[in-house]
């Protein structure tokens, strides 16, 4: 594969690429659109405090979803060829617990930086993720017979809800 074209690669390498731009977007993109005032006051404490607890918890669901993949892991929505369905720990409860908890962390992260721009930059990754997981499903069902009866018990991105 040429250098200009890795990025289309057969395991959904620009995924990981529009990733990264929409993480350096919920990071560092405005908060505010030009002469919108910032959050200030009561709504500016409520959001820190639930920005801080969506963080922790997004923080901790990534981590349980890295430890439940172990091995398993890897940065494209292809799954490894020698890897294993994984349905213990984290993905008992979610079907994409990272893809969950940096959603959660993105959604907290806006609130900590106090605009409405960072909210919608946290649903447009929801969005992307939604996107991106049903290709990595497609994948997955095609790798493990028990993939489809995994996706009817268990939420794909909202534990118990969606």
């Amino acid at each position: 594969m040429d250098r200009e074209s890795w990025w289309k690669g057969p395991n959904g390498e620009w995924y990981v690429v529009i990733q990264i731009i929409l993480f350096g977007l919920v990071a560092l993109g405005p908060v505010t659109l030009p002469g919108w005032p910032a959050w200030d006051g009561l709504w500016r404490t409520i959001s820190i405090v639930v920005g801080l607890i969506l963080g922790g918890v997004g923080g901790l669901l990534v981590l349980a979803g890295l430890f439940s993949l172990g091995r398993n892991l890897t940065a494209v929505p292809r799954p490894k060829e020698d890897a294993n369905m994984v349905e213990h720990g984290a993905y008992r409860w979610v079907r994409h617990p990272i893809y969950s908890g940096i959603i959660l962390g993105a959604f907290g992260l806006s609130l900590l930086r106090g605009g409405w721009l960072g909210l919608l930059y946290a649903l447009i990754l929801f969005i992307f993720f939604d996107v991106k997981s049903r290709r990595e499903e497609n994948w997955l069902r095609e790798k493990y017979d028990g993939y489809a009866a995994y996706q009817q018990r268990v939420c794909k991105l909202i534990p118990f809800l969606y």
